[in-house]
């Protein structure tokens, strides 16, 4: 058969399913097949459709995964064989999840393909502790950055993460912590930096919240695991005064009631 549908690539979001853009609640309904990550949370996949295949292609470090290029395999085979395909990915697609080199290998098969943008997780972990990233007079520049470098690519220079931008959002750094905080340190980061850790953001979020010299020591004795986003900055402070539980009224709402 012959290609009749694009390849959508189609960000999951962090978690929560209502974060979910209505296109790609939309798509994910029509799929006659889904290739999706494994950090998927189990209620987005109830999303698909009830005839469509589900298809595990993620990767969790230090872990068994499905190779980059098999998986270029399985969306482009789908593609030809005439399937609606999503690709659903955690978060964001261009944003630490190789969605990047998934288009480059669908455009080298000419296989068309539409991507659709998700709330990435670190933006959503800061914005459910309470934490906006930047703020008039405390952050004027956020630096997304993995904690874990791929196969073959060039050591992570932390002197220059600690240089630029006042507010660190951290991918898949738990595993590493303790060396990014004493990289970040040496590197001149204060060693009271306020820092937080966030567990599963927006669905069971667990917070841990410390000075960067201490936070790898809170974590673990909170037993904080993957997967998780580290904020570092001065905006981490912020939450004492902006944290709210999402099903809750906010302060300001709750003072508009009882008025």
């Amino acid at each position: 058969m012959s290609v009749r549908f694009p390849v959508a690539l189609v960000g999951a979001g962090p978690g929560d399913p209502d974060l979910l853009t209505q296109k790609a609640a939309r798509l994910l309904r029509l799929a006659d097949i889904v290739f999706h990550d494994a950090l998927i949370y189990p209620a987005v996949l109830d999303l698909v459709g009830p005839r469509a295949r589900r298809i595990a292609v993620g990767k969790r470090g230090g872990r068994a995964s499905t190779p980059q290029w098999t998986i270029h395999e399985h969306l482009i085979r789908a593609a030809c064989d005439g399937l609606r395909v999503v690709r659903l990915k955690g978060g964001d697609p261009f944003l630490f999840g190789r969605g990047g080199e998934e288009c480059r290998a669908l455009r080298a098969a000419g296989i068309p393909y539409d991507v659709v943008p998700g709330i990435t997780s670190g933006q959503a972990a800061a914005t459910y502790a309470g934490i906006p990233l930047t703020y008039r007079g405390v952050s004027q520049s956020v630096l997304f950055v993995t904690g874990r470098g791929a196969n073959q690519s060039k050591p992570i220079d932390w002197a220059a993460a600690a240089r630029g931008a006042d507010t660190l959002v951290i991918y898949m750094g738990m595993e590493s912590l303790e060396m990014i905080c004493a990289a970040l340190i040496q590197a001149g980061k204060s060693p009271s930096t306020p820092a937080i850790a966030v567990e599963w953001a927006t669905v069971s979020q667990k917070e841990v919240a410390a000075p960067l010299q201490d936070l790898k020591r809170a974590c673990a004795s909170a037993r904080l695991q993957s997967p998780a986003i580290i904020v570092i900055g001065e905006v981490v402070s912020l939450r004492d005064i902006l944290a709210f539980h999402p099903a809750l009224p906010t302060t300001l709402e709750a003072r508009a009631i009882s008025c």
